[in-house]
C-alpha cells in the first residue's frame, strides 16, 4: 500500500499542476510544448518514486509496471495525434524511447530480484 501511494504522489502533483496552470483535466488537448512539461513532470516524478522504493530495498510491483504502462500509452497517443496533425514530435519520441529503455531496465532488475530470493 505504501508503494502504491508513493507512486500515486507524481500522478497527483502532476494533475495539480495541469489543473492550476491550464484549468484542464485532459492533457491531450494540451499543445506540444505544454504537454511535454505535463507529461516531464509526470514521467521523472514517477520514475523518481520508483528509484527511491528500489534504494529503500522495496520491489518494483507489477501495479509500478501497470503505472509505466498507462503513462506509455499516453504519450503514445499523443505522438500518435501528432503524426496525425502534422506536427513536429521528435521531443516526445524521445522521451518515449528513454521511457522504453527504462522500462526495460527495471523489468531485468524485477528478474533479478526474483532469482536473488
Amino acid at each position: 500500500m505504501k508503494k502504491l501511494i508513493i507512486h500515486f504522489i507524481p500522478v497527483v502533483i502532476s494533475g495539480i499542476w495541469l489543473i492550476a496552470e491550464y484549468q484542464t483535466l485532459n492533457p491531450i488537448t494540451l499543445k506540444g510544448p505544454d504537454f511535454l512539461k505535463f507529461y516531464l513532470i509526470l514521467v521523472l516524478g514517477f520514475y523518481g518514486s520508483i528509484f527511491i522504493v528500489k534504494s529503500v530495498g522495496g520491489r518494483v510491483s507489477p501495479t509500478t509496471f501497470y503505472f509505466l504502462m498507462g503513462i506509455g500509452c499516453l504519450g503514445i497517443v499523443k505522438l500518435i495525434r501528432g503524426i496525425m496533425l502534422g506536427k513536429p514530435i521528435g521531443f516526445l519520441a524521445m522521451i518515449l524511447i528513454a521511457e522504453l529503455i527504462i522500462a526495460f531496465l527495471l523489468m531485468s532488475w524485477t528478474s533479478n530480484d526474483k532469482l536473488k530470493q
